[in-house]
């Protein structure tokens, strides 16, 4: 653990800082300035009950019961009403990670100092999050349109002593869970319950997992199609710098950089570079292309959430001595990129489980069909692609959009909603399908590329093939391969660079 403290401002935190702090997670603090800012806020809170003026979620129920005025005597039971109403979560929790990043992005979100909420309430946050104490957090019931409403609401449980956290492998409830941290339970004032339940930091963590994880999983499909253009004898014309010039798409030009970075000098080039084969399928000619679509729908996706990180997404708003009521809660912006990252996920395994299917198939007529050793008496490769198939089909079900399902809540008050967390946990499903396909890929292409021994494959796809055989050894004959393709599909996070 690290012992540099990462300070939230509200302002500044970056998907690199994010990625690092939760690679080697040291100790998470307020900024000075936010402490300000948010202290301010929270007198502008005051100043609307001492003046007895309306204003949303301060003094008035929620959602379609906005227009009932809430006496001030009643203003600090509003808040424990709301965060024990809106506990209505259901599923399975949040995994330790995604839970960690949920609480960091929450209170980063109120640092800025819109909220209303006083800095003591997120401090105790950080107090938990810094000894990994985690509130349990239900994955489903939001619709990504007030906030995620329902899972952040067991999040606020906890902070009132009322919720569950998981500590050291075991659960403890109640007040036991601030116990740990030497902390009582908050005490909530006006605005509080709402600043705590308000707010995208479920749909954001979800949609920031999928982003990570295919950034790993594009960087495989990288190498995964270049492994196969040596198991198929393939031609390197189509990646040419030339080519991809006059396209002019920056993520086309990049993606065929990475191929040639791969494709170097290699044996098995040179004994086919006279063949008779004028084109390869589009599974690998095109790569290029599709690898180039999914690299620049990541960058994309890169740009938005990290606007997302340092975003405010509760409500109403302050800002000096006014309070607005928006919509800054709606999280269709992360919808549609968890879509469109979803979209990009599908189509690297599609095209993924088309290499596969062509290194099976006799495309390079020097392989045996689905590369045995002896064919009939065994069928090598044959159901690792029927998996790889599956898993593709399956993607293409789950790319489809969660952003355009609307359905309407709240007594028709919330008539559009995002679907923005159903959006994310389709994503970080897909990604995991996709690791599988390309797991797949992988070992089919190095049973091909070793079945064309003992010509040899470029240097850098030599180091990949060496980094393979450390995680499964090579291909002897028929055995069970599911815990090859899972062991492969896990370790492609740390997939080597060229």
């Amino acid at each position: 653990m690290s012992n540099e403290a990462l300070i939230l401002d509200g302002e500044s935190l970056t998907l690199k800082q994010l990625q690092a702090w939760e690679a080697d997670p040291g100790p998470v603090k307020l900024a000075d300035q936010a402490r300000e800012k948010m202290q301010q806020s929270v007198d502008a809170v005051q100043k609307v009950i001492d003046e007895e003026r309306t204003s949303y979620g301060i003094n008035t129920g929620f959602g379609a019961l906005a227009r009932k005025r809430i006496s001030r005597d009643k203003v600090v039971q509003l808040q424990y009403n709301l965060v024990r109403s809106h506990s209505c979560g259901v599923g399975d929790t949040l995994s330790p990670a995604l839970t960690r990043r949920l609480m960091l992005l929450k209170a980063n979100a109120l640092a800025v100092g819109c909220s209303g909420i006083r800095a003591d309430v997120v401090d105790t946050l950080l107090d938990l999050l810094n000894a990994d104490v985690l509130p349990l957090i239900p994955e489903r019931g939001s619709v990504g349109a007030s906030g995620d409403l329902a899972p952040l609401a067991h999040l606020a449980l906890a902070l009132i002593g009322e919720g569950e956290a998981l500590h050291q492998g075991e659960v403890i409830e109640g007040r036991d869970v601030l116990a740990v941290v030497d902390r009582e339970p908050v005490v909530l004032q006006a605005k509080e319950g709402l600043a705590l339940l308000n707010g995208t930091q479920l749909s954001a963590s979800l949609s920031i997992e999928g982003l990570f994880h295919l950034e790993a999983l594009w960087q495989a499909s990288v190498a995964a199609g270049a492994l196969s253009v040596e198991g198929l004898a393939g031609s390197y014309s189509p990646f040419d710098a030339r080519l991809h010039a006059v396209r002019r798409m920056p993520g086309q030009i990049r993606a065929a950089e990475a191929l040639r970075e791969w494709l170097t000098d290699s044996e098995i080039r040179e004994n086919h570079r006279n063949c008779t084969r004028v084109q390869d399928p589009y599974a690998l000619r095109c790569m290029p292309q599709v690898f180039g679509a999914a690299r620049d729908t990541l960058d994309h996706a890169h740009r938005i959430l990290e606007c997302e990180l340092n975003g405010v997404s509760d409500n109403p708003l302050i800002f000096e001595e006014e309070v607005i009521s928006g919509g800054n809660f709606h999280a269709e912006p992360i919808a549609m990129i968890s879509d469109f990252l979803a979209i990009a996920a599908a189509e690297l395994g599609s095209i993924s489980e088309r290499r596969s299917d062509c290194l099976v198939r006799g495309v390079n007529p020097d392989l045996p069909l689905f590369l045995t050793e002896e064919a009939g008496v065994e069928s090598g490769f044959m159901i690792t692609h029927v998996t790889a198939a599956a898993l593709a089909s399956e993607n293409k079900t789950l790319a489809h959009p969660a952003s355009v399902d609307s359905i309407s809540t709240s007594a028709g008050q919330e008539d559009h909603v995002s679907m923005a967390p159903w959006a994310g946990l389709k994503l970080t499903r897909l990604c995991d399908n996709l690791a599988r396909i390309l797991a797949i890929e992988l070992l089919t292409a190095s049973r091909a590329v070793e079945l064309q021994s003992p010509l040899k494959t470029t240097m850098e796809l030599q180091k990949l093939l060496s980094w393979i055989r450390d995680i499964v050894p090579a291909h002897t004959g028929d055995r069970r391969m599911d815990g090859d393709i899972e062991e492969l599909a896990d370790a492609l996070r740390g997939l080597p660079e060229v």
